[in-house]
């Protein structure tokens, strides 16, 4: 999904209990009162943050509460694990904006919490982070055509281990290259793709059958 202001970001991230938006590291916006987590030590957020955080949150709020995390993607392993269980049912009144330049280095585990919003700007193609074997799938997926797309989601379905969370890799490499691309070329097509390949990571993320999820909604 996508918006097109930075103002609008406590309005939409009101409607649901955790989002994640992917802003340019050089663009900002103002949020007032809100409890802002951000790197402190060896540029990662640590899990000692994070058990401050939930140790405030404790209370019960009266009013709406906000929550950013910014770079989000700079959370540790440990720290990402100790939140997924508030970002999953973080309560009426709290509200969490995990930001990030780049949603591929999140954990699948927190993608799969939370709704995914795109900002409508340019953002350098080169700063996708994946492996160039995925970034390969996710082209493949983006430009090839039937064959092309079975012969992908044959290939990720047939690793042993790990399986779903290499498919919502490939596939949000694929969401962010159609959507770089689309503001670089203005090409309908990339606009068009991007909506089917959301719809196949919201299918992945919601435990779906992988190979099912990637043929049936991108062929």
């Amino acid at each position: 999904m996508f918006f097109d202001d930075v103002s609008r970001i406590k309005d939409i991230a009101a409607r649901c209990g955790t989002s994640i938006f992917v802003l340019p590291d050089d663009v900002d916006f103002d949020l007032r009162n809100a409890i802002i987590i951000q790197p402190e030590k060896k540029s990662v957020i640590t899990i000692e943050q994070i058990r401050d955080l939930l140790n405030r949150i404790k209370v019960k709020f009266s009013t709406d509460q906000y929550v950013i995390i910014r770079p989000a993607d700079t959370l540790n392993i440990e720290a990402s694990n100790a939140l997924l269980k508030t970002l999953e049912e973080p309560g009426d009144k709290l509200h969490f904006i995990l930001v990030t330049s780049q949603p591929s280095m999140l954990p699948s585990t927190i993608l799969s919490r939370a709704a995914l919003y795109f900002l409508r700007a340019s953002v350098d193609y080169n700063l996708i982070s994946s492996s160039e074997k995925n970034k390969d799938y996710a082209k493949r997926l983006i430009a090839g055509n039937g064959l092309d797309i079975l012969d992908v989601a044959e290939a990720i379905t047939k690793k042993k281990d790990g399986v779903r969370a290499l498919s919502l890799e490939v596939l949000t490499t694929a969401i962010e290259m159609s959507y770089k691309s689309y503001y670089l070329t203005k090409k309908p097509i990339f606009l068009k793709k991007l909506d089917k390949l959301l719809l196949a990571y919201d299918g992945v993320s919601r435990n779906g059958h992988i190979k099912l999820q990637i043929i049936a909604n991108l062929l």
